[in-house]
């Protein structure tokens, strides 16, 4: 997540909230919102601000640690598979869309 980068690198870098508000010109109260997750799409002109203040990249900021990241051992030899057959990203984004959009349907 966004804000556990920006609360990792600005604790690396010993500042607290205040600091970091205060050096970026973004307020305490938001920056807080995002590293506890609160605020989920800051924008980019505030995770600039950040950035900048951090003395890091935006891409730095925005991007994942795969290593990070959990995938349940049921789930990926079935992807595993699908991908060996041919499925691309594209394909599977429009699954994921169609299916969030049937899930919304049958919840309405």
């Amino acid at each position: 997540m966004v804000g556990d980068k920006i609360k990792d690198l600005r604790e690396q870098k010993g500042l607290t909230i205040n600091e970091l508000a205060h050096h970026s010109n973004v307020s305490k109260s938001y920056i807080s919102s995002i590293e506890r997750g609160i605020q989920k799409n800051p924008s980019i002109k505030i995770l600039k601000k950040i950035a900048l203040t951090l003395d890091t990249s935006l891409e730095n900021i925005l991007s994942t640690d795969m290593s990070k990241i959990y995938l349940d051992e049921e789930w990926v030899e079935p992807l595993e598979k699908a991908i060996h057959q041919g499925l691309t990203k594209e394909e599977f984004h429009d699954f994921l869309s169609f299916f969030q959009y049937k899930r919304r349907k049958h919840h309405e």
